[in-house]
């Protein structure tokens, strides 16, 4: 994923890099960085399913009964409202497929906070409860078992009842390769091994599950092996996954690096790799970002024709896509995981202050903590 450093080098100057004195008990000047509006040109609106408020609710309370966080963290938990992001990628879902996709995104983040404080081996074996769960929905999870096991096997269980054959099959197979992701991010966490840019690009379409939520998009759908494989198809699945990721690297870096735990993260990458600052390497994104956007866009145009039941399917996965990295976007943005309760006023203003350095970190439970809440 080479780019020209000169491309993002004239684009800084146009950019205001500046330190402030903060007032809000920092002993130490913050700086302004920016938060660029990557989907400006986007021609996928938001959109939101009409069965949010139901599936939100129902969602929530089924993973809440596991008790799987601290009242507090839950608390927080809650607040990133996973199930906005499901309800903007599936606007226009049946309410069995879009509460799937809704508990399909409170397990992938309810896995994210147990895995981000894990070492490889404890990341392994949530893995394999998971994935043991996953191919095995009808039978009880042994007792002493992590609890991400039956909460997956409830998910998959609940899934299955209303999802066709092809959805179940590439759903398996990618949630594999999104945890063996996870897995391989413990490794690189626990050895503080910062990646090259390509390598990372490699790791994090892994790791960040979207091609575990794709699968999701086929729940109602039957698609065969040979037209989802076309390489046009895949295409606009790869620039969607790069997108994602890149948009979701970016929201999350000011959280992860005020917990120490930026080295799974692109701004990063590019900030090593490139020798940059913060704004450097978020000007490097939104400059490889805009080349996936124009990739996605001139696949989208030249997606073939099969038979019509074939292709109104196909229209209807590859339009799923675009929703997906619209709704990755906004959520960010809508949600309180990154930003707490200025999200909008973030994306409003296109910058935002970096927290000091490992201000969140040293957090004794497992969880997301309140953003912009006292520690």
């Amino acid at each position: 994923m080479d780019a020209s450093q000169s491309s993002f080098s004239m684009a800084r100057t146009a950019l205001e890099v500046v330190h402030v004195n903060a007032g809000d008990g920092y002993d130490q000047p913050l700086e302004k960085f920016f938060i660029p509006d990557l989907l400006a040109r986007w021609p996928f609106p938001r959109r939101l399913n009409h069965y949010y408020p139901k599936v939100r609710a129902e969602s929530s309370a089924w993973l809440e009964s596991f008790k799987a966080f601290s009242p507090k963290a839950q608390d927080a938990f809650n607040r990133c409202d996973c199930s906005l992001l499901s309800c903007l990628a599936h606007p226009i879902a049946k309410e069995e497929h879009v509460r799937s996709a809704c508990d399909f995104t409170n397990l992938l983040f309810f896995i994210d906070e147990y895995t981000d404080i894990s070492e490889e081996g404890e990341a392994r074996k949530q893995k394999d409860a998971v994935m043991d769960a996953l191919r095995h929905p009808h039978e009880p999870r042994p007792k002493a078992e992590w609890v991400g096991g039956e909460i997956a096997r409830q998910f998959w269980e609940r899934t299955i009842r209303n999802a066709s054959g092809q959805s179940q099959k590439r759903f398996i197979a990618a949630f594999d390769e999104f945890l063996e992701g996870v897995v391989q991010q413990a490794i690189d966490r626990s050895g503080h091994h910062i990646r090259d840019i390509q390598s990372y690009f490699d790791v994090r379409r892994k790791s960040v599950g979207a091609r575990s939520g794709f699968a999701l998009l086929e729940l109602g759908l039957d698609i065969p092996d040979e037209v989802i494989s076309h390489p046009v198809v895949q295409d606009m699945e790869m620039a969607s996954i790069d997108m994602i990721f890149l948009n979701n690297d970016i929201a999350s870096y000011n959280v992860e690096q005020a917990r120490g735990d930026e080295g799974h993260n692109i701004v990063t990458i590019v900030m090593h790799e490139l020798d940059t600052d913060v704004n450097g390497a978020i000007l490097w994104v939104a400059d490889c970002h805009a080349k996936l956007e124009t990739k996605f866009l001139e696949a989208m145009a030249a997606i073939p024709k099969w038979e019509e039941l074939i292709d109104s399917q196909v229209r209807e996965y590859c339009d799923g896509l675009g929703n997906c990295v619209r709704a990755n976007n906004d959520w960010s943005f809508e949600s309180e995981r990154y930003f707490g309760t200025d999200g909008l006023e973030v994306q409003r203003k296109g910058w935002l202050l970096l927290m000091p350095r490992d201000r969140l970190k040293g957090r004794e439970e497992i969880g997301p903590v309140l953003v912009g809440q006292p520690h």
